[in-house]
């Protein structure tokens, strides 16, 4: 039998839902509801990215310190010097050497006055021949002449003054016979003519002296030539005096025959003999040799070019010579066996002495070396190399003994190739 539903007491509670207590139940909270939860695939996506970020964190410093290892390495490789090398080539020099030269007159000399006054005429200029013994000038001279003058009357009147006095001795020398005059008379009168002959002699000496003058008022050429100045002219004064400094007239070269002096290095003063020949080039006569004797040479070797000064003698009938021309002289000298050659750029100029450097083993050694022969551009060496050398072409000043090297450049191969100035 169901039970009759009871009517609730209070406000419309129902009194089946008291406590024994009597106390009304505390109604439970219902709960929040809860956040959704992350998807797998959500985990999936955020452990990629992680990985991806790990990834690229770990290329970065994996990079950088890749970076930094490569960089210390190019570092330590631009610390060291790159150098080019040439290696020494068999000698191709012919059996002469050509020197520089300067020629000159066989005979060149100013032509200065004897004596003082005015320039009355001239007769040559610049570029003329003349014959030994032509008159080149004439010299007024007033002085000269008006002493000559007197000189001569001086000389006249001595010259009665000692013929008065030898007619007197010889008067007391016959009346010394008959005792008519003392002995010491006649000492007297013979001892004056003696002293006016003494006094006519000056008097011919002084004469003759300004007749010489007097004819250095006429300038004669020499010798025979070509006139190569003329540092006067008409109504100059001349001074010839001691005490002045002399002016030259004219200045006279005999160019026949021609002399060329040229510094032989000392290297080849044994192959320049006198006597031997010699042949000149100009630039002036393209294609042309003028054949030459060595007349002689100094017989000394210059301290301070360590040369040997030369004279060779050319025949110069033609006159196509001229002095002070710039000419190469060729000389003939001894053929050296298994010589090298290297370029010029490659020496070193130490106060120790000459030096070439050379790389072995990654380093450098400057090594000493002789010349043989100079041939401007290229150099043979005597001694100090082998054809196997790896030489530094335009060496440093700064190079220095066991510095390490790195060959940047070969510019032939050992012995192979004939080496070429850079």
């Amino acid at each position: 039998m169901e039970r009759a539903s009871m009517p609730e007491t209070k406000a419309g509670v129902n009194p089946e839902r008291l406590t024994p207590s009597g106390e009304y139940p505390v109604e439970p909270i219902p709960p929040e509801p809860a956040e959704p939860s992350l998807t797998i695939g959500t985990w999936i996506g955020l452990i990629v990215v992680a990985i991806i970020v790990a990834a690229v964190v770990v290329f970065g410093v994996v990079a950088r310190h890749g970076s930094e290892r490569i960089l210390e390495k190019e570092t330590a490789v631009s610390s060291i010097a790159s150098v080019n090398v040439i290696y020494p080539a068999p000698s191709t020099l012919a059996s002469e050497i050509a020197l520089p030269g300067n020629t000159q007159a066989y005979t060149d000399t100013p032509i200065y006055s004897r004596t003082n006054g005015y320039l009355k005429s001239w007769y040559f200029d610049i570029g003329a021949h003349v014959r030994k013994g032509q008159l080149m000038a004439e010299i007024e001279t007033p002085e000269v002449d008006q002493q000559l003058q007197v000189a001569q009357a001086d000389l006249k009147s001595a010259q009665a003054n000692l013929d008065l006095a030898n007619t007197t001795s010889a008067r007391y020398q016959n009346l010394l016979k008959t005792n008519s005059v003392s002995k010491q008379e006649t000492d007297v009168a013979m001892s004056d003519a003696s002293a006016k002959k003494a006094a006519v002699d000056a008097s011919t000496a002084n004469v003759r002296r300004l007749e010489q003058l007097q004819s250095f008022e006429k300038v004669y050429a020499p010798f025979d030539g070509i006139v190569t100045a003329r540092n006067t002219d008409i109504g100059r004064l001349i001074s010839a005096g001691q005490n002045t400094t002399p002016q030259e007239l004219f200045h006279l070269a005999a160019i026949g025959k021609v002399r060329v002096y040229v510094s032989v290095p000392e290297a080849y003063s044994a192959a320049v003999k006198d006597g031997g020949k010699a042949a000149l080039t100009l630039d002036e006569y393209p294609g042309r040799t003028f054949e030459g004797t060595i007349a002689r040479n100094s017989s000394s070797i210059d301290q301070a070019t360590r040369t040997l000064n030369v004279e060779v003698d050319i025949d110069n009938p033609k006159a196509e010579l001229l002095p002070g021309a710039y000419v190469f002289v060729h000389f003939k000298v001894p053929e050296h066996a298994a010589s090298l050659m290297i370029p010029s750029n490659t020496l070193l100029f130490r106060s120790e002495g000459l030096r070439v450097g050379v790389v072995r083993n990654g380093r450098v050694q400057l090594v000493p070396v002789k010349i043989g022969r100079d041939a401007g551009a290229t150099v043979e060496i005597a001694s100090g190399l082998t054809a196997n050398d790896a030489v530094i072409l335009d060496p440093s000043d700064s190079l220095a003994s066991g510095q390490e090297v790195q060959i940047a450049n070969r510019v032939n191969g050992p012995g192979t190739q004939k080496p070429e100035a850079q």
